[in-house]
């Protein structure tokens, strides 16, 4: 079999490209497997932490409130799906630098540089927007069964409170890596900091819209609390992008001796 010459500017056939993302697929896969494997473990303490919101509700309302598991293989099932949680969630290094990898044949040395760089701002930043859903949940549980009569009870079924966790923390995550794709993109030249600058207002809009679905309650700090965040961190990157686009002008316009 003959290999095909590895193209000096890094592009690839489309055969390549295709085998390229199997071969990506295939490990984010396995790591997600070994991340299942752990969260299966932790499945106990894990339930605890998820359950703590709801206790701490009950508790204040003098109500029954709790998980219902209405179903023969709810249980079983609960805990693939939290396993599965968790190892998105620990595994996250390794599947953004994946997503990386696979982006970075058709870039230049130093767009692969500046990849890697902020592959590195990349996991803390997921990491960090999970961990502000992770604080702002039990607020939104409060909220929510704040609506339970006195003397009424509240049985959630586990699938759906499961469901409504997992959407709230990952989606914090993912919208946390919005900055970080936005530097990368003036670093490699595709988009220059004024057009950023230009959308500051659907960036609030958008990002008061994404707390509002996220939280769908009526506590606006809760709503805040995650869209301030994400509107800073947008103003943040397009900050940084205008440090680098200066940087740039300065080159073009520096005299060659």
């Amino acid at each position: 079999m003959v290999r095909t010459p590895r193209d000096p500017e890094g592009r690839m056939p489309l055969r390549e490209h295709l085998v390229e993302a199997r071969r990506r697929i295939v490990r984010i896969a396995v790591g997600l497997l070994l991340g299942a494997v752990v969260g299966w473990v932790l499945y106990d303490p894990l339930l605890d932490a998820l359950m703590q919101p709801l206790q701490q509700a009950a508790d204040r309302r003098g109500a029954l409130i709790g998980l219902n598991f209405d179903g023969v293989a709810t249980a079983i099932d609960m805990r693939v799906k939290v396993s599965l949680f968790l190892a998105v969630i620990v595994s996250s290094p390794w599947w953004l630098y994946q997503v990386f990898a696979f982006v970075t044949p058709g870039l230049t040395r130093t767009e692969r540089r500046y990849v890697f760089g902020f592959l590195a701002a990349a996991v803390p930043m997921f990491l960090a927007g999970s961990l502000l859903a992770w604080y702002v949940l039990p607020f939104v549980v409060e909220v929510l069964n704040d609506f339970v009569p006195e003397g009424g009870s509240n049985l959630i079924g586990a699938q759906l409170y499961l469901s409504f966790v997992m959407r709230l923390i990952l989606a914090c995550g993912i919208a946390f890596l919005v900055p970080v794709f936005m530097v990368v993109l003036n670093l490699m030249g595709t988009v220059r900091a004024r057009t950023w600058l230009a959308g500051w207002r659907w960036a609030i809009l958008i990002s008061f819209l994404f707390a509002a679905i996220v939280t769908p309650t009526m506590d606006v700090l809760s709503m805040f609390g995650i869209a301030v965040p994400i509107a800073a961190l947008y103003f943040v990157a397009t900050g940084i992008c205008f440090v680098h686009d200066r940087r740039v002008d300065r080159r073009r316009v520096a005299p060659v001796e």
